[in-house]
């Protein structure tokens, strides 16, 4: 078949309004540091991150995730530092609005970048507490708001905390801020790559999150909890990892009327990177090809650390 006649019946397509760009982001001023394990990914202070949203959006990239790189003496058990007006990720809300107010501000409801033990809840005799976590995610949630990002992504896992988080919004007036549930956050192995790049794999130590992350093995398991945030007042759901986990979000795709996100984890962008830094593949072809598979799985938007690379791929092919 010709060229032009692939193209012509293609049944999915990709395009820069599908993709969601994830970004590290730090203190300091003028400083872009590395992340050895994620190539050609780097935690950026505001003043360049705010350069890079802007080239972002004019390649037509509409939404940029905030994960915050949070100093070690700002960690606490409780994760206070989440809840300051004038934290990393608050001010990198602004500064992004001011500059580009038309992009999407999705920011991370969660305290594992704040806590000092690494895990995303209140910790007490080595147990997670649940509901005291949730009241903790409410208050986040409401600064995150008010700072004036678009989408609040709760990726903590614990149950009830959507409900709770919409009830919390509705409240101080948030009704039109948006939330992603990652609804089906799965205890995998592939996100050593991010941990390295939030800096709190140390702070986790042997430690796992396998208590209230979900268990591989399991896919019913994930449409109960979809079903219970979708009901709970989600606006979107969150299916992590993604490629790994395509027969998860094709289900939920076919089984639910809310838009289904997937996220190309860390560990899924750097086998890649790294394949291809060795000659193994061709890296640009198999990026493209994993990110067309998402959409094939009936993912409505995708997370990925190369938004911006593959945006301007598309632009050029």
């Amino acid at each position: 078949m010709s060229g032009w006649c692939r193209e012509l019946l293609a049944e999915h397509r990709l395009s820069a309004s599908d993709l969601i760009w994830p970004v590290f982001i730090q203190e300091g001023k003028n400083i872009e540091t590395p992340i050895l394990s994620m190539p050609g990914v780097s935690r950026v202070t505001l003043d360049i991150l705010v350069e890079k949203v802007k080239a972002a959006h004019g390649l037509g990239i509409h939404a940029v995730a905030l994960f915050p790189v949070i100093e070690a003496k700002l960690k606490s058990p409780m994760g206070d530092e989440a809840l300051f007006p004038n934290n990393l990720v608050c001010r990198a809300i602004k500064e992004i609005k001011n500059a580009v107010p038309d992009i999407g501000v999705i920011a991370d409801v969660a305290l594992d970048p704040y806590t000092s033990h690494g895990q995303d809840g209140v910790v007490e005799n080595g147990q997670i507490l649940n509901d005291a976590t949730i009241k903790i995610l409410c208050k986040q949630a409401i600064v995150q708001a008010k700072a004036g990002c678009d989408i609040v992504a709760p990726s903590d896992m614990m149950d009830g905390r959507i409900g709770a988080i919409r009830s919390a919004l509705e409240s101080e007036g948030f009704q039109n801020t948006l939330i992603l549930s990652y609804a089906a956050k799965y205890a995998s192995s592939l996100y050593g790559p991010f941990r390295d790049a939030v800096d709190s794999a140390k702070f986790l130590g042997a430690a796992d999150k396998r208590t209230y992350q979900m268990n591989p093995a399991n896919s019913d398991e994930a449409m109960r909890e979809i079903a219970l945030d979708i009901e709970e007042g989600a606006d979107m759901v969150m299916v992590k990892p993604g490629l790994a986990y395509l027969d998860i979000v094709q289900r939920a795709a076919s089984s639910f009327q809310v838009p289904v996100l997937a996220y190309q984890v860390s560990g899924e962008y750097a086998m890649i990177k790294a394949a291809a830094a060795n000659g193994w593949l061709e890296g640009e072809a198999v990026m493209l090809e994993s990110l067309l598979a998402f959409k094939r799985a009936g993912a409505r938007a995708i997370f990925t650390y190369a938004a911006a690379d593959i945006v301007y791929l598309l632009g050029n092919t």
